[in-house]
């Protein structure tokens, strides 16, 4: 803890990184070590912006900086108008187009046409972008095209595996559309990865019991049960 805190005065943030590192992994879960680390590892980012700013100040990634901070801030104008900036210079740029429809979508209300096209403009110029497929899928299921939902959450889930809510949202997809068997596979892919999420539990018990897995589907049911007593809302509840 010392080792940090002097490195940090120091600005040697090598040294600094390395110290917290060690920390997490020799007292992991430790209020004291997540504390510091939350505090050390804020001021490095925010040195890191500075930095940034006072190097390369019309760099895209310093405008893009700026475009996020209003974000945070709920500024979504002046987060808009970055965004719009950045592309005018450089309109090839990933992720602009994805930022931007998720403000129109964060708005109230919300844009959802503008929203789509941004991120099928996304998708033009990086078409990996996983999370603009989700977003897509997610427009679509809202508007129950579960066809094209499920064609959305199956690309995301390909292109990003760990992409969880990606599973979640196309078992959904899929047990809405009537694909019962077909939506077991990505709810248990979600359920082994998220078994305290009493949702997917449900969504794969309700795809068990389409399929006649009589005793799959109980088992599920028994598990949602007991994940949602253990999350706040569950306890609240018994409460």
């Amino acid at each position: 803890m010392a080792t940090a805190r002097c490195a940090m005065s120091l600005d040697e943030t090598e040294t600094a990184v390395e110290a917290l590192l060690l920390l997490k992994r020799e007292f992991p879960g430790d209020p004291e070590v997540l504390y510091t680390s939350t505090h050390f590892f804020s001021e490095l980012a925010s040195r890191s912006s500075q930095e940034l700013a006072a190097r390369a100040p019309t760099s895209p990634q310093a405008q893009q900086l700026e475009a996020e901070a209003f974000e945070s801030q709920g500024k979504w104008d002046d987060a808009t108008a970055q965004y719009k900036k950045i592309l005018e210079a450089n309109p090839k740029l990933p992720g602009i187009h994805y930022r931007l429809g998720r403000i129109l979508l964060a708005k109230s209300p919300a844009d959802e046409a503008g929203a789509t096209k941004e991120f099928e403009e996304e998708l033009k110029i990086d078409p990996e972008n996983a999370s603009a497929e989700f977003m897509l899928g997610e427009t679509a299921r809202q508007a129950g095209q579960w066809e094209e939902a499920i064609t959305r959450f199956s690309k995301a889930s390909r292109v990003d595996e760990s992409f969880l809510e990606a599973y979640l949202a196309l078992g959904m997809s899929l047990n809405s559309a009537g694909k019962f068997s077909d939506a077991v596979a990505p709810l248990q892919s979600y359920v082994k990865l998220q078994p305290g999420d009493p949702a997917g539990h449900y969504q794969l018990a309700t795809a068990y019991a389409r399929t006649g897995r009589k005793q799959d589907a109980e088992r599920e049911m028994t598990l949602q049960r007991e994940a949602m007593a253990k999350s706040p809302q569950g306890a609240q509840t018994q409460r």
